[in-house]
C-alpha cells in the first residue's frame, strides 16, 4: 500500500472509510476485476478496516462511564 493511500485514509472519518471499505467489498463480490484492480482493492481495503480498527480503539479508551458508589455518590470510570 503506498504512502499516499494511507494519507488518505486517515483523513477520512470513521464513517467515510467504512462506506469505502463497504463499496470495495461489493466490488470484489462481483467477481468482475482484473488480478491487478483486485489486488489494489485489497490493499485499500486493509488500510481502511485498520484505519477503522484504530478509531474504534481511540474512542473505545475515551468512553467512560457513571457508577453509583455505596454513599449514593457517582464517579466516572473507564468503560470496559
Amino acid at each position: 500500500m503506498s504512502e499516499t493511500m494511507v494519507d488518505e485514509n486517515q483523513e477520512k472519518t470513521f464513517e467515510q472509510a467504512m462506506k469505502r471499505l463497504e463499496e470495495i467489498v461489493e466490488r470484489m463480490e462481483n467477481g468482475d476485476l482484473s488480478l491487478d484492480d483486485s489486488l489494489s482493492l485489497f490493499e485499500e481495503g486493509i488500510g481502511l478496516a485498520r484505519t477503522c480498527s484504530n478509531r474504534l480503539n481511540d474512542v473505545e479508551g475515551r468512553i467512560q462511564k457513571l457508577v453509583r458508589i455505596e454513599d449514593g455518590k457517582f464517579i466516572l470510570e473507564e468503560f470496559g
